[in-house]
This record gives C-alpha cells, structure tokens and sequence, in this order.
C-alpha cells in the first residue's frame, strides 16, 4: 500500500484536494490528521486533561460555555470536564511568532501529537488489511512533524502568490482579524518551502499541485499528479502486499 502524504499551508486549498481524492474517480481513503486531532481531546480524553491543566489557569475562555439542560432535563449535569474546548481561544494562545506562543505550541504538539500518531498508524493498519493499494495521509504539518518519512509519495498544495493565500483565509474564516490571520499562515510554515522540499524527493516522490486558479484547474492538477503517481506505483502491488510485512507500505 502507498502511503500518499498531503499537505500545505493554510487556505491553500488542501482540503479541497483531498475531497477530490476521495471522489471518483479516486476513491482513496483519506486519514485526516485535523479530525484525528480533534478526537484525542474530546472531553474525557487524557489529551483533553493534559491541554486544561496547563492552559486553564492562564486562559479563562478555555471552555466553551455550558449547553442549557433540556427543558424536560430535571437538572443541569454538565460539569467542566465535560465542557469541550474552545478552539478559538486555544488558538490565540498558540499561534503567533513570539516566543511565548512558540513555547506554548510546542506543549500543545506534545500533547496531542502522540495521541495522533498512534490513531495514525491504527488507520494504516485498517487500510492495509482491506487491501487499498494507496491511502492518503493529509497532514498540514507532514514535514515538520517527520511523517513524511513513512509516505512513498508527498503531495503539497500550494499557491504562488502569499496575498491569495491571505485573501482566501480571511474569506473563509471571517472572525479572524488580519493579524490573527497572518499568525496562523506563519505557524504552519512558508508553503513554498514545503514545495522545495518535496521536489527534492524526486520525481512520482514529491510531487506539487498548484491551486493559483479555478477549481477547473485545480482538478487537472489533481489529475496530473495522480497519473504520475498511479504509474509509479500500480495497483496490482496492492495484492502482493497483503502477503509482505506492512513495513513495506511506505515503499
């Protein structure tokens, strides 16, 4: 099985790519690591713990406010453990250049990234049993992280022009204010050096899908890369590697 790492920055459009992926004629599982992010800080989870304990005593709006009981519920029961995150807020505390909000994100990563990588790997192995000769592992952080180390094929989504970039976030996230905004591109790294860094992999290796116009385009990209990748590694390894140790599944 192919693993096919996806990522980019922010407001690139990589989600956009992987819906496509997904589609017909695709049809490729996707692991996203954003939803997967959210799941292992679910209220009750021990990432949900870890985050309230270090960032709750400096950052009161940590918690999303109580829902009101039901009009038929006899009483209240929700407590603040039981209160989800408000991603807004956790945000504000995380993004940013200074060295406090550098400091504080890297707690963060600490905390949830482990969580993260063991769901991860749990869906590589669903994925692979059932015989899918690639799968798409869509992390904004892939190489920051290191886990482009495991993907056979990297994939960035970028764009050529920082201003669309800027354009498209504050279009789409309208409560961020510009500031706001231009901390979040600049926390997940300049996209172009994502784009030198999988050329360097090489040819069907690292590949780039440029979104600088209509989705029309951008599906032709999609197309393209998709080709490339599917001759480098054709379909029929799929079924040889249901009989291979699932190390080979970065291959």
């Amino acid at each position: 099985m192919l693993i096919i790492g996806l990522t980019g920055s922010i407001a690139t459009g990589k989600s956009t790519v992987s819906s496509l992926l997904s589609s017909p004629p695709y049809s490729l599982p996707i692991i996203d690591t954003d939803l997967l992010a959210r799941k292992v800080v679910e209220p009750g989870t021990e990432g949900y713990k870890a985050i309230v304990n270090y960032f709750g005593p400096t950052t009161p709006d940590l918690l999303l406010p109580a829902s009101p009981p039901e009009s038929d519920s006899p009483s209240p029961t929700t407590t603040d453990d039981s209160r989800p995150l408000n991603r807004l807020a956790l945000g504000r505390r995380v993004f940013g250049t200074t060295e406090d909000r550098k400091r504080d994100r890297m707690i963060l990563n600490k905390i949830v990234h482990p969580a993260v990588r063991w769901e991860v790997y749990k869906a590589l192995c669903y994925h692979y049993l059932r015989g899918h000769w690639a799968v798409v592992l869509d992390v904004p952080l892939l190489f920051e992280s290191g886990m482009d180390l495991i993907c056979g094929t990297v994939v960035v989504v970028g764009v050529r022009d920082p201003a669309v970039q800027m354009e498209r976030l504050l279009a789409r996230d309208r409560h961020l204010s510009a500031e706001e905004a231009e901390n979040r591109v600049k926390s997940q790294g300049d996209v172009m050096g994502k784009v030198a860094r999988a050329e360097f992999r090489g040819k069907a290796r690292g590949l780039v899908v440029w979104n600088d116009g209509d989705k029309r385009q951008l599906e032709e990209e999609v197309r393209s890369a998709l080709q490339v990748v599917s001759a480098s590694s054709p379909r029929w390894w799929a079924w040889v590697l249901l009989v291979l140790p699932p190390e080979m599944s970065s291959g």
